[in-house]
């Protein structure tokens, strides 16, 4: 379908009864899920150190405090953007909204961490009404693609913005409350958008709906949850048959739904849609560059503060340059976009990125914080300008009646690459910190597993310690620590020089 023809639609049509000013200020609300979601993200990695003390929780655990909330994301985002589709999007935004901001309230107060775990789940469950509405109510109050590339900048700058927000707002509040406290932030963020969506946000749904596809429902959480389990088994133990299995079971379900989308007369994804070199080339770039980005701050975020020994606080505000290189690099991108092809501002943006992996690589164990804070400006410069331009052409390239599931599709591709973020690079730093921590003999089984598991849970047991014996425990634990940063910066190097072979062989004819 062409441009001119979707830009004609009954949801663009009804658009453009807008005024300009009510379409800029429907932007501002719907930043407010971005940030929200941006927040957490990067609240949560600074709170890891103190969830690791008080819930006590093994590494596969704290992995799982931090995976699951996307794992149910990329399940349950295509099936929420096309039920959106069809009920009406800003009415599945305000309805995940309450229901985010009340489980929020309760996992503040979470006791256990399997009760963290699974209240985490929930929040995604809800999380997964709010992003795909976001980016499709977008296309249909910006119809003008200069006025959208340029709307679409500011939404994706709300995710850089909302994570250099974090880390300040967040370090103040684990310096002076409960880890729990960085739940709550949700409240203040939801309840303006409560208020105001319903006056400022025009409703807007697929004019011919048609009915909601039970089983394709579940084959789209059949095939996400299995492989993401089995990947983290197959970090844990290797290959075993207990870990290749899930994968299998995963891959299987996945061929099915495929399989299934033709045949319904209302699939829940256009496969069409990754025929177009714009669209699954902008998917690639989103999955890599985020695996490449989350991956880096679940490590740093730990190693400001476990090895380097800063507060929160001042953890937060180290990676706060990079946060805000990535929204200048998004906006600064906007009118570069319009004279130089997709297929060439891509990839230079993301050899930025590569560059500033290669460099935390070469300084390994050796690197401070002005030398992390200069990784992450590279990686903010380069990955705000490609994700700026990705998310552009997912919604240049779907039809705007179906913009539900296929903005959806773009925001699995996020979300999945937050999980397999901290599923790659966390479990391989995690493996490696395992494999070179050195215990001191006179800890007991238990606490020797304790310490064994995570650089935090070292850190718990050497508040119990003698003085000597914890110093000689934690420089070990941390020395262990330190040693995966090369190899996994390494890795991040490659994911991020993958996405820009992507772009650069895929978004050839893209504009």
């Amino acid at each position: 379908m062409s441009n001119s023809l979707r830009e004609t639609s009954p949801i663009a049509a009804e658009s453009r009864v807008i005024s300009s000013r009510r379409r800029w200020w429907a932007l501002v609300v719907l930043m407010l899920p971005v940030l929200l979601v941006s927040i957490d993200n990067t609240v949560l990695n600074l709170a890891l150190p103190a969830i690791s003390e008080d819930l006590r929780p093994t590494g596969t655990q704290l992995l799982w405090v931090i995976d699951i909330y996307p794992l149910m994301l990329a399940g349950l985002l295509v099936a929420m953007g096309s039920l959106g589709d069809r009920t009406g999007r800003r009415r599945l935004l305000l309805i995940g909204s309450a229901g985010f901001g009340a489980v929020s309230v309760v996992a503040a107060f979470a006791p256990t961490v399997e009760w963290l775990i699974v209240d985490r789940a929930v929040l995604g469950f809800f999380g997964a009404m709010l992003m795909p509405p976001t980016l499709s109510l977008l296309r249909s109050v910006f119809t003008d693609r200069n006025q959208r590339r340029l709307a679409i900048a500011i939404w994706a700058s709300g995710f850089a913005a909302g994570s250099a927000l974090g880390p300040v707002v967040g370090g103040v509040l684990l310096e002076h409350f409960a880890w729990g406290s960085v739940f709550l932030l949700a409240v203040p963020l939801l309840v303006p958008l409560l208020v105001l969506g319903p006056l400022l946000v025009p409703e807007s749904r697929d004019p011919n709906p048609g009915r909601v596809d039970v089983w394709s429902i579940v084959l789209s959480l059949a095939t996400m949850l299995p492989v993401v389990y089995g990947i983290k088994a197959v970090a844990e133990a290797g290959a075993t048959l207990a870990a290749l299995a899930p994968i299998a079971l995963g891959l299987g379900a996945g061929i099915l739904f495929v399989r299934r989308q033709p045949r319904l007369a209302h699939p829940m994804i256009d496969l069409a849609l990754f025929r177009q070199g714009a669209f699954s080339g902008a998917i690639g770039v989103n999955l890599l560059s985020v695996v490449a980005l989350v991956g880096g701050l679940f490590f740093v975020s730990q190693y400001l503060q476990l090895v380097l020994g800063l507060s929160p606080l001042a953890a937060g505000l180290v990676l706060v340059p990079g946060l805000l290189a990535m929204i200048v690099s998004g906006l600064v991108i906007v009118p570069i976009a319009r004279r130089v092809r997709p297929s060439v501002v891509v990839p230079v943006a993301l050899l930025v990125s590569a560059g500033g992996y290669a460099a935390a690589a070469l300084g390994g164990a050796d690197l401070d914080a002005a030398g992390i804070a200069l990784v992450f400006v590279a990686l903010g410069i380069g990955i705000g300008a490609a994700e700026t331009v990705s998310n552009e052409l997912i919604v240049a390239s779907a039809p705007a009646d179906k913009m539900g599931a296929a903005s959806a599709v773009g925001e699995t591709a996020y979300e999945l690459g937050a999980v397999l973020g901290t599923t790659i690079l966390g479990t391989i730093l995690t493996a490696s910190y395992r494999g070179s921590v050195v215990l001191p003999d006179a800890l007991t089984a238990a606490q020797r597993s304790a310490a064994s598991e995570t650089l935090g849970g070292a850190g718990a047991v050497a508040d119990g310690l003698p003085s000597g014996l914890a110093a000689v425990l934690l420089q070990s634990a941390r020395d262990a620590f330190a040693g995966g940063i090369g190899p996994t910066a390494w890795i991040g190097a490659g994911l991020v020089l993958a996405a820009a072979l992507v772009a650069l062989v895929t978004l050839r004819k893209a504009t």
